[in-house]
């Protein structure tokens, strides 16, 4: 029974530590978006239910003996892909498909050994019930998700800050060759074990004829299967993407949703049916409620309460019409089935028909009508109830997306996020850009005035600052930025300036063309290059440029391979030996500048950090407080009167070391 346990255990752990460490190896191919985890947990949803599928069919079509001897051979025959280290060979030359390209090279790289791990509960639990007849095996799987559990804390808060992902590969590699001969021994075990045991009562499935499975159950089993996994992933993309882009966020609702299975499975005397029937129908309205709130320290507790609740009542509903263990391959590949398609809700289906972030109100709606469908049988105080949970969700759901769109010139959506544009009228007549929460630049309405720096890029910025220096050397520029926005810098173009863009997103180029005039107005034609800044300056010869921005968001931080040693030797290749960098770092969680100075410290460079904190307009102009790095080897520019004395240095960490592609640890400069 040991071997069986341990062998599950460490299954799980190594299935839910691959996750965030083979995500951290191709975020930086993709521009550091938040759907590449969406994208990822699509894929470990699918290989879970390849591996029930295997288990469900190996346990029904083959005699034990068989079953051991072909899963020992897959085993051995993982072993030929490791360690799992993706090649770079994968890295996508343009921004096209990307979904197609994730999927492919996880396939490639962990495919077979993921499925194999995935495998393991449903079968082992399958042999555990051959070889001990008498005993449930269902608290098996709380024991597995205990394992998934302790490895989702252990990767960001025990490996990462003190391995590269490259050492943590290989050391994921050593256990995963253990997991290996413990699995196989297992399975030598359970056959030898079952056939020398002397007979033991058989159960209700070996009694007679084989217990029928209601379809409403089956049912039930894959529309709460789904429905957590759509409330997980959809919490997920909402705190990620509308409130912050807080690195290790999406831990929390990860950690929530295996906590509740544990609780569900170990005992399912924990699960209270009226008390967590009443909590979710409450968390539904609050979160529905608060759905459009943008204050981090408010809305993540409420939101793992509300998640929690929800999971709750999906898992604690799967445990109470878990089945006979004769069907539990049966039972287990449902719930498989139900994550998988609702994981493919969230990260295929809504970016392709929904305009927004909407998936959650629908998801908040749906787990209301479950609840409904549940409670129904409990009498007519419970139906009341329900029902106006319902109702209640739903219409405030209809005023959170009213409020959402109000006003809205033109809304977008595809993988890399979601793109608004629309007009302001109170604060100043500007027309504005936004990538989730963020401002990606705006344009004053007027047109006098639609030539001149606004928001994050105004006269008093970093930005501002430096180009307004360089034009004073009355010579032509040439500038080069990542991330393009509604190309707000372009109000600093001159006569006989280069300017290149590198954008990774087509989608902001054709709005910020088709709703910005920068472009049209512009003296100078600027070129646009699509695809990662950073891959596409590898790609690329010496560019010579006086001026490179650093501009790239999603969300509310800039991804972290742009600020990496390799990035700035990147960079180092193109930039004029007097020119200069710019790091936008305004930043409402994470700390960047002892990142960038310690970089800057590493290339002999010095930084100019200019935290402008403009006063309250009252002629029209508007400017939002930034903070951006000035980065260059040039002291004479930072010499500049614009520069010096509006400037200072950027804070230097000791204890906080390089980034680098194989080592970078975000936990490090939270400001939280």
């Amino acid at each position: 029974m040991l071997l069986h346990a341990a062998t599950i255990f460490l299954s799980a752990l190594l299935l839910f530590l691959v996750q965030p460490l083979i995500a951290k190896q191709i975020l930086p191919w993709f521009g550091g978006a938040a759907a590449v985890w969406t994208t990822c947990l699509l894929f470990f949803q699918t290989a879970l239910l390849a591996g029930y599928a295997y288990a469900h069919a190996v346990t029904r079509w083959l005699k034990p003996r068989r079953q051991v001897q072909l899963h020992a051979a897959l085993l051995a025959l993982s072993l030929l892909l490791l360690p799992i280290v993706v090649s770079p060979s994968w890295k996508p030359p343009d921004p096209s498909a990307p979904i197609l390209r994730i999927l492919g090279l996880l396939s490639a790289s962990i495919g077979l050994p993921y499925l194999l791990l995935s495998t393991t509960t449903p079968l082992l639990q399958a042999w555990f019930f051959q070889r001990f007849r008498a005993a449930q095996p269902y608290r098996l799987f709380a024991l597995s998700n205990l394992g998934s559990l302790l490895a989702l804390p252990a990767y960001p808060w025990l490996l990462e800050p003190y391995l590269g992902t490259t050492d943590c590969a290989r050391l994921w590699s050593v256990l995963y060759a253990v997991f290996v001969v413990s699995c196989a021994l297992t399975g030598f075990f359970t056959i030898r074990g079952a056939s020398a045991a002397p007979a033991v009562e058989a159960s209700a499935a070996d009694s007679g004829a084989p217990t029928l499975l209601p379809k409403r159950h089956i049912v039930s089993w894959l529309l709460l299967s789904s429905a957590s996994t759509c409330l997980l992933l959809s919490v997920t993309n909402h705190l990620t993407q509308n409130v912050a882009s807080v690195p290790f966020l999406w831990v929390m609702p990860l950690a929530i949703y295996l906590i509740t299975f544990i609780i569900c499975f170990d005992r399912p005397i924990w699960y209270r049916r009226v008390f967590f029937t009443t909590l979710t129908g409450l968390s539904m309205i609050v979160m529905a409620f608060r759905v459009n709130s943008l204050h981090l320290q408010s809305v993540a507790p409420l939101f793992a309460l509300g998640l929690f609740a929800a999971c709750m009542f999906c898992h604690g509903e799967l445990a109470r019409l878990r089945p006979d263990p004769s069907h539990l391959t049966v039972y287990y590949l449902c719930i498989s089935l139900g994550g998988a398609l609702g994981a493919l809700l969230v990260a295929v289906l809504a970016p392709l028909v929904l305009k927004g972030y909407f998936e959650l109100h629908i998801v908040l709606l749906w787990i209301s009508v479950l609840l409904c469908m549940q409670v129904w049988p409990f009498g007519y105080a419970a139906r009341t109830a329900a029902l106006l949970v319902v109702l209640l969700v739903g219409y405030f759901d209809v005023a959170a997306i009213r409020v959402t769109t109000d006003g809205v010139l033109e809304i977008e959506r595809n993988f890399y996020g979601v793109v608004r544009v629309r007009d302001w009228r109170r604060v100043a007549k500007l027309r504005a850009m936004y990538h989730g929460s963020i401002t990606h630049g705006c344009q004053y309405r007027d047109p006098a005035k639609a030539m001149e720096g606004s928001c994050y890029v105004s006269p008093t910025s970093g930005y501002g600052r430096l180009l307004k220096t360089l034009e004073d050397q009355g010579k032509p520029r040439k500038v080069g930025v990542i991330g393009l926005g509604a190309g707000s810098l372009m109000a600093y173009a001159r006569p006989g300036d280069e300017w290149t863009f590198y954008e990774l997103d087509p989608m902001v180029v054709e709005i910020a063309e088709r709703q910005f005039s920068f472009q049209r107005l512009s003296p100078v034609k600027a070129k646009y290059v699509l695809g990662d800044g950073r891959l596409s300056l590898e790609r690329e010869a010496p560019r010579n440029y006086d001026l490179l921005a650093i501009d790239a968001f999603s969300g509310d931080s800039i991804p972290m391979h742009l600020i990496t040693r390799e990035a700035m030797a990147v960079y180092m290749k193109h930039l004029n030996p007097d020119g200069a960098l710019v790091f936008q770092a305004t930043n409402r969680y994470v700390d960047l500048l002892p990142v960038i100075r310690r970089l800057a410290d590493e290339f002999g460079m010095q930084t100019a950090w200019v935290e402008d904190l403009p006063p309250r307009s009252t002629n029209g102009d508007f400017a939002f407080e930034t903070d951006q790095v000035i980065v260059t080897k040039n002291a004479a520019l930072l010499n500049a009167p614009l520069i010096k004395t509006f400037s200072q240095p950027a804070r230097k960490r000791d204890d906080l070391k390089l980034f680098t592609d194989d080592y970078y640890n975000l936990f490090r400069i939270l400001m939280l």
